[in-house]
């Protein structure tokens, strides 16, 4: 075994330590789906405070009526209680296996380094979990109040407060439940310091409703009425918001289902004349073609561990980035939305320099290589393969990612960028997420993983069987479990569309649509519900 070999193997074995401390680690995290049906949630009942005025667009009111639908305070209702509900199940869950942890660490019947790590992220879930319960029981009871239910929000608020009775740090959810307790009892009891609460740890729809409440009972008609100018000219937004987020999808999905359907009729009906040699731009063009592959198995196990786990996982987050911050004396947990935007930016470039230069000077001594490795050409029908490839892809994705939310139940977690964004406010950042996402993103992944490793797999495996397992590489790279099928499923139809195009501007492209389609709707859901 040579001295190459042995460093390999070293540096797989720590990159499948970390990447499975990853995958472990956003196991009892949040899904952003979840957090995505709420946000669009707080947008319809945006929507459906809109009233509109007799010059007022008749289609936009039409909008309004066709999206919210006929009882949007009910659904949403519903849909809290049982975000409520599942947090409040994951959050127990977690807590059992944090004891668990602890019993096996205070046994030191083993190595505890596995079971450290396990007890760190465990409470990590643990905080974010509460506070998400916290938030969570504010808006239900507010939806609650709304819904006449006056006693089972009372009740709501009262059981958040008392989960902070015997701790000394008093959260400040806690703190808005009993002001919200206090202006919607009866008598009412107005605390001090009450709209500096509702502001502090209340958005969108909810706020509005709870400052309402609190304007009607301090009698400020003035702060009352511009309220309600304010929430109507959001309301007009939200309806046209929600007009993109569910209209242009609806639109997407429809195309790409009956184009998916026509290729499956398609290759039902053809499957004959298809096994010809490149029949043209049909289901099956290039489907057994497979590449010249010069290397060997070394040489793909050298770019993935080195150039991907080791650059993207080791090197640059744990040494390279952390003496660069020393040096520069910057801290990114002081960062704002701005900063973090770049932050990734820079990061990713990084990863992006490191990896491709490990492809490089891995396959240098096979230059020049054989016809169509790598092959990026402006002319032909690559723009018809990525659009045709994203509308595909979109209903493939949309069951796919409907089976997996039933598995994991809203956990699983999550690409961490994503949360940002939708939480993100500054266009600056916004532009430089695109830019990340949408731009570098795709250029870096379909090198490694359609460009290289597909092609490359294609030497021991049939083109479906590399197809699949570049796919699900290129899943397992997100670090997320609950991406995992979602992603897939995506990647999947990637190598689909470069087998068939054998251009890398048609997955580039098409991967470029399909994170760009992600931020848009992050932001306009992000941007609206607040």
């Amino acid at each position: 075994m040579t001295l190459k070999r042995v460093i390999l193997g070293i540096l797989t074995a720590i990159a499948i330590a970390l990447v499975g401390l990853s995958l472990l680690a956003s196991w009892n995290q949040p899904q952003i789906q979840s957090r995505l049906e709420l946000y669009q949630t707080n947008l319809l009942l945006h929507a459906s405070e809109w009233q509109g005025e007799n010059n007022q667009s008749a289609n936009l009111s039409s909008a309004r009526n066709n999206i919210v639908g006929a009882d949007p305070l009910n659904t949403a209702l519903t849909q809290y209680q049982e975000a409520r509900d599942s947090t409040s199940k994951t959050l127990e869950t977690t807590q059992a296996q944090v004891k668990q942890i602890q019993s096996a660490i205070a046994s030191k019947s083993e190595d505890n380094t596995l079971n450290l790590a396990q007890n760190k992220a465990a409470s990590e879930s643990i905080k974010q979990q509460s506070v998400l319960l916290n938030e969570l029981d504010l808006r239900l009871g507010i939806l609650q109040v709304s819904s006449g239910k006056t006693e089972a929000a009372l009740q709501t608020w009262k059981n958040l407060v008392e989960r902070y009775n015997t701790q000394i740090d008093y959260d400040s959810s806690a703190v808005t439940a009993k002001v919200l307790t206090g202006i919607w009892s009866n008598p009412a009891q107005l605390l001090p310091d009450a709209e500096p609460s509702i502001q502090k740890s209340l958005d969108g729809w909810f706020r509005y409703r709870a400052l309402a409440q609190l304007y009607k009972l301090q009698e400020r008609s003035k702060e009352l009425a511009a309220l309600q100018a304010a929430e109507q000219v959001t309301a007009q937004q939200a309806v046209e918001k929600l007009a993109i987020i569910v209209g242009v999808p609806a639109i997407a999905l429809c195309i790409g289902t009956v184009l998916l359907v026509g290729l499956t009729v398609q290759w039902l009906l053809q499957r004959k004349q298809l096994e010809k040699a490149d029949p043209g731009p049909l289901l099956a063009r290039n489907a057994s073609l497979t590449w010249d592959v010069p290397w060997d198995g070394e040489i793909v196990w050298q770019v993935l561990v080195v150039g991907f786990f080791f650059v993207g996982q080791i090197l640059i987050p744990y040494l390279l980035l952390p003496v660069s911050l020393a040096v520069l004396k910057l801290n990114p947990a002081t960062f704002d939305p701005r900063d973090k935007a770049f932050y990734i930016f820079a990061t990713y470039l990084l990863l992006s320099a490191g990896g491709l230069s490990v492809l490089y000077f891995s396959v240098k001594s096979f230059l020049p290589l054989p016809e169509g490795w790598f092959r990026i050409n402006w002319r032909g029908s690559w723009f018809l393969w990525g659009f045709g490839g994203y509308f595909v892809a979109l209903p493939l994705v949309v069951l796919v990612s409907l089976i997996n939310q039933q598995l994991w139940q809203g956990q699983g977690g999550s690409n961490p960028i994503l949360p940002i964004v939708l939480e993100g406010r500054d266009n600056v950042a916004l532009a430089v997420f695109f830019g990340t996402a949408a731009l570098a993103a795709p250029v870096f992944e379909e090198i490694v993983f359609r460009g290289f490793l597909l092609p490359s797999l294609t030497r021991y495996l049939p083109v479906w069987g590399a197809i699949a397992a570049s796919a699900f590489l290129f899943a397992v790279a997100h670090l997320s479990v609950s991406e995992i099928l979602p992603l897939a499923t995506l990647g999947a139809v990637l190598g689909f569309v470069y087998t068939r195009s054998r251009n890398l501007l048609a997955p580039m492209l098409l991967h470029s649509l399909w994170n760009s389609g992600t931020l848009l709707s992050l932001f306009l859901l992000g941007g609206g519900a607040s």
